[in-house]
């Protein structure tokens, strides 16, 4: 009888086999077709040594200031200068979390918290929301790459690791709609994460925001609703296509 039962086992293990290996196969071709593009980007970012050369700089900046740009500087005819002073990190599009893509450009100061100053990278009108401790947004009502639309820029980390912000007074919270000019000092790098005691590096984030359609400003944490930073800068800053090294001055990809 004994004999009958394995037989019988084995008969249901043969036919069990193609099904959970045809279930695991359909399973990882969906999340492919799903999710396929940002893992590739996570795999991207942590394998071509984007992630490293962060931590790298973080750990020893002035071992790599050839890494660094200038604040304010300007590639050609490029319609934004550069906010601040640093390494630009992580790119648009690249992936340190998993199944999350990277919606803007990091730039790493290599000083303490309050030291880089941070600057509006193009003429607009700035809003903090009464809750933001360490964000600001710029409407720019023309962008300057398609007249017919408006777009926004968002920068955030410009308060310490408890939320003290090192937002400049003249845009305190709740501030609506104050000209700025190309150039203007808006506050300093911090490393505010949103969660006191956790902070991040420190640096800025920066990303051009989509408009909704009726003049205001689109979730900046779904990467459908940022533009790719790279025409805007002059440089090629998606993660997708862009260089290994450094960002630089180049012609775009």
């Amino acid at each position: 009888m004994s004999s009958n039962i394995i037989k019988r086992m084995n008969a249901k293990t043969t036919k069990t086999i193609p099904i959970l290996l045809a279930v695991f196969f359909l399973a990882v071709l969906t999340l492919s077709l799903l999710f396929g593009n940002k893992v590739n980007a996570y795999f991207r970012t942590w394998v071509s040594g984007r992630n490293k050369a962060v931590i790298d700089y973080i750990r020893a900046p002035q071992d790599h200031s050839d890494w660094e740009l200038e604040a304010l500087s300007r590639c050609s005819d490029a319609p934004f200068v550069l906010p601040t002073h640093g390494f630009i990190g992580y790119l648009f599009n690249d992936s340190f979390t998993p199944l999350k893509l990277h919606t803007g450009l990091d730039i790493f100061g290599g000083k303490q918290v309050g030291q880089t100053p941070v600057y509006a990278p193009y003429d607009g009108f700035l809003t903090r929301e009464l809750d933001w401790k360490s964000s600001l947004i710029l409407r720019i009502p023309q962008d300057p790459l398609d007249p017919d639309q408006q777009v926004w820029v968002y920068m955030t980390h410009l308060a310490d690791p408890e939320g003290n912000s090192l937002i400049e007074a003249a845009f305190p919270p709740g501030t609506q709609e104050a000209a700025v000019k190309q150039g203007d000092l808006l506050g300093y790098q911090g490393n505010y994460s949103g969660y006191p005691g956790s902070p991040t590096g420190i640096h800025l984030h920066i990303s051009i925001v989509r408009d909704d359609g009726e003049g205001k400003y689109l979730n900046e944490l779904h990467i459908e609703n940022t533009m790719d930073p790279s025409p805007y800068f002059g440089m090629p800053l998606n993660a997708a296509s862009a260089l290994k090294s450094s960002p630089v001055c180049l012609p775009l990809q």
